[in-house]
């Protein structure tokens, strides 16, 4: 069986709370095949408990991740980098070598107003347009 070598792929966000975790445990659970998947913040702040709930609700444990700063990585090298929000894709930093560039931006569940029964469908909203548009695009990704 022929084994495929995996690409390298870092996932933005602003503050590597909500949206950028999420990716990164929905691309880890479903794509572990293809991808290393590391996530990280232009002003990294800490995981989101309510993201860690929706996505234990999914099946997927994101309870250890810890939000990181960009600049822990931007000595690797990175086949794809691709950020979750539009601030970060503004403010992304240049990686050297020839990683591709992907914006696919969602809203923040973070920044939604509403009593708790709201936001936790806010979030649920967000982590299940983000399990889409892998499903959809994540080929894209590897072209």
């Amino acid at each position: 069986m022929l084994e495929v070598e995996k690409k390298r792929l870092l996932i933005l966000c602003t503050g590597n709370s909500c949206r950028s975790q999420m990716a990164e445990g929905i691309s880890r659970h479903f794509y572990s095949d293809f991808f290393d998947v590391f996530s990280a913040g232009i002003h990294p702040s800490f995981v989101h408990p309510v993201a860690i709930a929706v996505m234990g609700e999914i099946g997927i444990d994101i309870s250890n991740h810890r939000s990181k700063s960009v600049s822990e990585l931007t000595g690797h090298g990175f086949d794809c980098v691709m950020t979750v929000c539009g601030k970060a894709d503004q403010n992304c930093p240049v990686f050297l070598g020839k990683s591709k560039r992907i914006h696919w931006g969602f809203d923040d569940p973070a920044q939604f107003t509403g009593n708790s029964d709201e936001i936790l469908n806010e979030f649920r909203r967000i982590r299940d347009a983000i399990v889409l548009k892998f499903r959809m695009d994540w080929e894209g990704i590897l072209s």
